[in-house]
């Protein structure tokens, strides 16, 4: 089991402790927003058909502070929790009405992809305005020097 994609045939019935891991490339994230590996740590239920996935998803996020301008990484972990039921077990437009829901998807018998869950969580994870630390005190307006190493010794206003 890898790339987020767990094999539901090699899958014993209960519950099982899956790791999975995967390149942000193989998740359609860019790769120069995401350092390193993401990975993803869950426990898997599996009662019959049905599947339960509970866990959380983890990586670290290469992101530009709006203050200075300076690159920094934030790790992020989310929960995770799907249910899934085989595809053909009922009504087609019910199972597409209960697919756009964040919680239940639907699997083949051979495969529950999970990148676009794991994907669609942490972009949400993500704060909306980027610092590099809460008291970031930014550029100067003169000069433009990064006020984080020090004043900048310009005659600011």
């Amino acid at each position: 089991m890898s790339r987020f994609v767990i094999d539901l045939g090699s899958l014993r019935q209960g519950r099982t402790p899956v790791e999975l891991e995967a390149a942000a490339q193989d998740l359609e994230l860019s790769p120069d927003g995401w350092a390193g590996p993401v990975r993803g740590v869950f426990e898997v239920e599996k009662t019959g058909e049905n599947v339960t996935v509970r866990g959380s998803v983890a990586a670290t996020a290469r992101l530009e502070c709006v203050r200075c301008l300076t690159e920094f990484d934030l790790p992020v972990q989310v929960p995770l929790e799907i249910f899934a039921e085989r595809a053909g077990s009922g009504w087609q437009r019910d199972e597409e009405a209960l697919e756009r829901d964040d919680y239940m998807k639907f699997h083949d018998g051979r495969q529950l992809d999970l990148r676009a869950s794991a994907r669609e969580l942490l972009l949400l994870e993500l704060p909306m305005v980027l610092h590099c630390r809460e008291d970031c005190p930014g550029l100067c307006l003169k000069c433009g020097a990064d006020l984080n190493a020090g004043p900048c010794g310009c005659p600011c206003a």
